[in-house]
């Protein structure tokens, strides 16, 4: 029987998602020339609605150009499929006659595979092939998508560093990160020296204040007369719930398919904005919403991320042979390797920025993190201490 490879991209995109696109094709072709391998457009949607493209045939060259284009070139969806869904899912995998369905994604994408796999009895193996810039897969050390984000993020805070030694003031730096604050860690991942940026690290495991947050800025420009600051989307009020749903009447509040809280727009922002205003009055201050711009940008693509996202791409091909599960990237302490996890372990759950990568006040990084950050993307830049 001829191998059938269905592949899908969902969630956001990445700098490096393209990679274990891929690794997928060139190992299927590799172990079984001649298969049939399709590309689901804009995710499961594609499935649903018999939207494929023939990847089988692309050459070698165009699929490496492919690979090294940041974003989904598959298109991407947020549907989080029902049961029912689902069934319609199964339905057009089994018309294609797919042996396997390999689904580029994170947490959510995972929860869609284990679905899918309870539903289908064994006849298709699905694979969960990791990707998040947010680095908040459980199973994981790291995840494909998030060195390349992080790159961009600690790489614009010591360009804003510089920029506020020159003319003091206070920048508010806003990171993606609905749940967990890696990304928003990242950002001291080159701090330059001890009263370099970010001074303050806010992150969603950790509740924040208004009243807390302008006295911690204020004790900063005392210091060191500017404050420079790293803040999560996500990051949460003191009773749970995330500072845009604590500022925005409900009535306003944008969900997506997943029930999840639109955090991408200027909310939190304006938010923040009118607490420096009203708690120090005169001075500058800044406040920008980083949004997209770390998520697939190509001036930042990190070697080692594209390579681990093209060999998870590889192992998933493995994985189908193995039955399916979710691919996950784990450290031993010398390499990172894809290992092969139930899907049971990683679908719908949620990895948070360990307690003790904060420090005890839990506005900064503590050397715990610092060393992982510095493990996964050393510093790159060997920089002048400016004499102001």
């Amino acid at each position: 029987m001829t191998e059938t490879f269905v592949i899908a991209q969902g969630g956001g995109p990445t700098a490096v998602i393209n990679q274990t696109l891929a690794g997928v094709v060139v190992e299927a072709r590799k172990r079984y020339p001649g298969a049939r391998i399709l590309g689901a457009l804009n995710g499961v949607r594609g499935i649903r609605d018999a939207n494929f493209v023939d990847l089988s045939a692309l050459s070698e060259q165009e699929l490496r150009r492919h690979a090294a284009t940041p974003s989904a070139a598959l298109g991407s969806t947020r549907d989080k499929p029902d049961i029912a869904y689902c069934e319609t899912i199964l339905k057009r995998l089994r018309q294609t006659g797919a042996t396997a369905f390999v689904y580029i994604g994170g947490n959510d994408t995972a929860a869609t595979q284990q679905i899918l796999t309870e539903a289908a009895g064994g006849d298709i193996a699905f694979v969960h092939a990791p990707k998040t810039i947010d680095n908040d897969l459980v199973k994981n050390d790291h995840t494909p998508g998030f060195i390349s984000a992080a790159q961009f993020i600690a790489s614009a805070f010591v360009s804003v560093d510089l920029d506020f030694r020159a003319l003091p003031g206070i920048y508010v730096g806003i990171v993606m990160g609905r749940h967990a604050g890696f990304l928003t860690a990242a950002a001291a991942a080159w701090q330059q020296d001890s009263d370099g940026a970010p001074h303050l690290v806010y992150v969603p495991e950790r509740a924040l204040s208004a009243g807390r947050f302008v006295d911690d800025v204020r004790a900063v420009v005392s210091r060191y007369g500017r404050c420079i600051v790293a803040m999560s989307e996500g990051v949460t009020a003191e009773d749970g719930r995330s500072v845009v749903e604590s500022i925005v009447p409900s009535d306003r509040l944008e969900r997506d398919a997943h029930g999840n809280v639109r955090l991408s727009g200027g909310d939190l922002g304006m938010a923040i904005e009118h607490a420096l205003r009203e708690g120090l009055p005169g001075v500058r201050a800044r406040v920008d919403t980083f949004g997209y711009l770390p998520r697939g940008n190509i001036s930042t693509i990190n070697e080692t991320d594209a390579r681990e996202a093209f060999e998870a791409g590889v192992f998933a091909v493995e994985a189908a042979e193995r039955g399916g599960g979710s691919v996950a990237l784990q450290y031993d302490g010398g390499i990172t390797a894809p290992r092969l996890v139930p899907l049971a372990n990683v679908a719908g759950k949620t990895r948070h920025l360990p307690d003790d990568f904060l420090s005890p006040e839990g506005n900064q990084i503590s050397p715990q993190c610092r060393a992982y950050l510095e493990r996964l993307m050393p510093r790159r830049f060997e920089l002048a201490k400016p004499f102001v």
